[in-house]
């Protein structure tokens, strides 16, 4: 039996099998919520705007979805020798992007939903369960960053991702739908995406870093 609280963050306990499974069977779920939730605005985007921003109106299922991927390759590599370990710049794009997404939509979320909830916004069980499930987002994502990838390839696709989402979503107008309190605080709400995407980065470049 474990003697130490630090055994549940060590890496033989985040990357055993079973904990793996789990992670991967709740984000999967997570992720399909996800774009459910943003199916709406999906077909709106697709109706209205040029096809090619679909791809970049869904945030926060994105991440979930890389991240899930990212848990894919940690479940392959826990079923083959260790010789058979093997970085690529896919690999590396995939956990890099999966990581910066994950901890940026999830704090995002949880910020956006704290800040309508102070302007009167009525709360609701969603909030708790987004903003549950939001800072659980962020919480894996820097639990996993030291076991990933994180190659200049890959930081440079997680950077050109959030951005690219970021400038589309305010410059076209399909960024995440927002409570009716929160729409006058939009040029708030643009500017903080954006410090938020720059620090995501930041916090990512230096776990990268402090590998090496």
């Amino acid at each position: 039996m474990p003697t130490s609280l630090a055994h549940y963050w060590s890496k033989p306990f985040l990357t055993s099998r079973l904990v793996l499974w789990l992670l991967f069977i709740v984000n999967f779920g997570g992720t399909y919520y996800g774009y459910v939730w943003y199916w709406a605005q999906l077909k709106l985007t697709v109706e209205t705007k040029p096809l090619w921003m679909v791809i970049l109106v869904p945030d926060s299922p994105t991440g979930s979805l890389f991240f899930t991927m990212a848990l894919v390759y940690l479940l392959v590599d826990s079923y083959r020798p260790r010789t058979a370990l093997k970085t690529s710049a896919l690999r590396s794009i995939i956990e890099s992007v999966g990581v910066v997404a994950s901890f940026k939509y999830g704090i995002w979320a949880v910020v956006v939903i704290v800040a309508a909830n102070s302007q009167g916004s009525p709360g609701s069980w969603q909030d708790w369960m987004l903003s549950i499930s939001h800072l659980g987002m962020a919480a894996e994502a820097l639990l996993f960053a030291r076991f990933f990838r994180l190659r200049p390839i890959g930081l440079a696709a997680a950077a050109l991702w959030v951005f690219a989402s970021d400038f589309v979503d305010y410059t076209y107008d399909v960024f995440p739908a927002l409570p009716q309190v929160l729409l006058d605080d939009l040029p708030v709400i643009q500017l903080f995406t954006i410090l938020l995407s720059a620090a995501s980065l930041l916090v990512f470049l230096i776990v990268s870093v402090k590998k090496t």
